[in-house]
């Protein structure tokens, strides 16, 4: 095994289960190891970019799930796109249903701007500092800050949740 491979199997023996944890919150755990295992082969493909350092191996292993995940979805807006033309076509009538009262924050990150909810979902689901958060999304602390700040403006008017005493 070459020096490469065994750091990745490194990598990816402590980064692996976190991995499969944010997939899963965001596509459910039908879908999420599938994708941990494209994540995989994207990495050994790649296995030559692979950071020595062993936080900065695990902030890429979550750039690659993160695009793996892009993909995913991606296919899947195209997949339901086609699925909404089918049901236009097949009964004229198309009611969306009312969102679940159990779900009523995750609904709400939800009808974020995209940015604004992967930011909240990265530093509230899986633990990333707004530092980092902004590193694996590719843009400023400054814009990371900016997008943070107005989900949670957002997120406050949303739930109608009152801001803090500061």
């Amino acid at each position: 095994m070459s020096r490469d491979s065994a750091r990745l199997t490194r990598a990816l023996e402590r980064s692996a289960g976190d991995i499969l944890a944010y997939l899963e919150r965001r596509v459910g755990v039908d879908d999420a190891p599938d994708l941990l295992g494209e994540t995989m082969v994207v990495a050994w493909r790649r296995v030559g970019e692979l950071p020595d350092e062993s936080e900065r191996a695990r902030m890429w292993l979550f750039g690659i799930a993160r695009g793996t995940l892009l993909n995913h979805a991606r296919g899947a807006r195209r997949r339901w796109a086609l699925a909404d033309r089918i049901r236009l076509q097949v009964r004229g009538d198309l009611s969306a249903p009312a969102a679940d009262a159990g779900a009523e924050v995750r609904d709400a990150i939800a009808r974020l701007a995209p940015d604004e909810a992967e930011i909240v979902r990265l530093v509230h689901w899986d633990g990333f500092s707004l530092a980092d958060a902004a590193e694996l999304l590719g843009v400023p602390a400054s814009t990371a800050r900016g997008r943070y700040q107005r989900a949670k403006s957002e997120l406050r008017v949303a739930l109608s949740v009152e801001a803090p005493l500061a």
